[in-house]
């Protein structure tokens, strides 16, 4: 055996041994945990990865999907420091296949992302390239821009052109003040805009109460109608019998205001529920916003409760990832008001939406029948 067939032996040998070392590595990476749980395992890790250069860019990337926050704040770093070791040493990335990357709707957003903002740094002219193709994309933050670019357009176009520019953004905005703007514009022109549909609120309850929530009491005690939802029953409630009523808002972020559409009762309790028709088993986001203690069942199942009074509400303030049978789904919703007498402290109210991981609208079957909304991008 001479001296190159013995170096090609031991380069095939090594090859395998070091990438073996690269995903033994990302693991580390991966298992990070609370309180510092594995972060001296990911310190080594990281450094094993950079030496392995650009060849881990992608499986970096790839292992973002299904990674806890945490651990994709490791993977994250280390792709910048692998990325930008190797930018200053003039390789530069590998384009393509970071290109294909981002255009691979299945990986992790957040992935996707970090690998476009690297290539921007070398093509800027990639953003005119891929972004008008994502006004539907499933991540939030490139539909963001997809939108911002047609809202652009439509601010210096002439009128007609505008509405169409206007129209065609609106399917694909998500978030609060790009909606807003499209709105505006859109009801300038003439033009009829349901914001409450197009974020997939629900404005139709039922409503029981109130019960007793005298010093904050009321959040831990069972009332009926968390064992049994019987829309016909009558219970004793805090001020004498009570009964289910219907509810709705008319709000344009579907805003249910108890204290102002009923009764702000202090030191009390209310249950809201209602029905959502779902056109097949699909996993959606039920999104709530409130200032007071809230607990969410979904189809008779606890899904998430937080006991905390007045420290504000938003859009989207709460996050629940809810699976939803095909049919009819029942919501149940404990809304709980304390004592307080600051004036920060009267609202009694919530919203609620049920949309996909982008904040895209997920409506019932009635709604989406009768929706003219475009489930696709218009060309």
């Amino acid at each position: 055996m001479n001296r190159f067939t013995i170096f090609v032996v031991t380069l095939c040998l090594a090859v395998p041994a070091f990438a073996d070392d690269s995903a033994d590595a990302i693991r580390a990476l991966q298992s990070v945990g609370e309180y510092s749980a594995g972060a001296a395992e990911a310190r080594t890790a990281l450094q094993t990865l950079k030496q392995g250069g650009a060849t881990n860019l992608l499986p970096i990337l790839k292992a973002f999907n299904g990674s806890s926050v945490l651990a994709a704040n490791w993977l994250r770093s280390t792709f910048e420091s692998i990325a930008d070791a190797e930018q200053k040493a003039g390789r530069g990335l590998p384009k393509g296949d970071l290109l294909a990357f981002v255009k691979d709707t299945s990986e992790s957003p957040s992935a996707r992302r970090l690998a476009f903002e690297w290539l921007l740094k070398r093509s800027p002219q990639l953003e005119s390239e891929l972004i008008p193709d994502m006004l539907l994309d499933p991540s939030p933050d490139f539909r963001r821009d997809a939108v911002r670019r047609l809202i652009d357009q439509a601010a210096t176009a002439k009128a007609d052109a505008a509405v169409e520019l206007y129209t065609r953004a609106m399917t694909g905005a998500v978030h609060e003040d790009q909606v807003k703007t499209i709105a505006k514009a859109l009801k300038d022109a003439g033009k009829d805009v349901n914001i409450s549909r197009h974020f997939g609120f629900l404005t139709k309850w039922k409503i029981i109460g109130p019960f007793d929530n005298k010093d904050q009491k009321g959040f831990p005690i069972v009332y009926p109608p968390e064992t049994k939802l019987d829309l016909t029953a009558e219970y004793d409630g805090q001020l004498g019998k009570v009964k289910w009523e219907s509810i709705t808002t008319d709000d344009d972020y579907g805003v249910l205001d108890i204290g102002k559409q009923i009764e702000n009762y202090k030191g009390s309790l209310m249950y809201t529920t209602a029905t959502w028709q779902s056109e097949k088993d699909q996993a959606v986001e039920i999104r709530l916003g409130t200032p007071n203690a809230w607990k969410l069942w979904v189809n008779g199942a606890l899904m998430f409760e937080r006991e905390e009074y007045h420290r504000g509400t938003r859009l989207d303030q709460y996050t629940v990832p809810v699976s939803l049978k095909a049919g009819q789904n029942t919501i149940l919703v404990k809304i709980c008001q304390n004592e307080q007498e600051q004036d920060w402290a009267q609202d009694y109210q919530l919203q609620l939406r049920i949309c996909d991981r982008t904040g895209a609208a997920v409506l019932p079957v009635t709604q989406a029948a009768a929706s003219n909304t475009p489930r696709k991008e218009i060309r």
